[in-house]
């Protein structure tokens, strides 16, 4: 990927935080979970395509880790992480259907996470 499309990457990570807080005024929670893991996952892999590292895969604990992001980003990351897959689907979940399950307590805290690493890349990215 090219350096000259890491605020691209960004610029869409903002966009799917702001449709992430709408989500949640009407209590998709599930979704703001995973569209705030989107989000994030892609506000890393814009700092990654600033620095010019070659990234693979859709963990961000482990791309802010390979490119030597602090602690606060890579922790996280990792909670965003446990919303890749089992926000969308019921057999990620011992019982039940993500919307049923997850909480207004988790999807404001996936906001919060996901704002730390936005944050993170628009510092990254001046």
């Amino acid at each position: 990927m090219s350096k000259k499309r890491a605020n691209d990457w960004l610029h869409q990570a903002q966009n799917d935080l702001l449709w992430a807080k709408e989500g949640i005024n009407s209590g998709f929670y599930s979704q703001v979970c995973f569209m705030c893991q989107q989000a994030a996952e892609k506000a890393i892999k814009s700092i990654a395509y600033f620095k010019e590292y070659e990234i693979r895969g859709h963990s961000i604990a482990m791309i802010a880790k390979s490119i030597g992001a602090n602690d606060t980003v890579e922790n996280a990351g990792r909670n965003l992480d446990l919303y890749y897959i089992s926000s969308r689907y019921p057999d990620a979940l011992p019982d039940g259907a993500p919307c049923d399950l997850f909480t207004k307590e988790q999807a404001q805290e996936a906001l919060k996470f996901a704002q730390i690493i936005i944050d993170r890349a628009f510092d990254e990215l001046k």
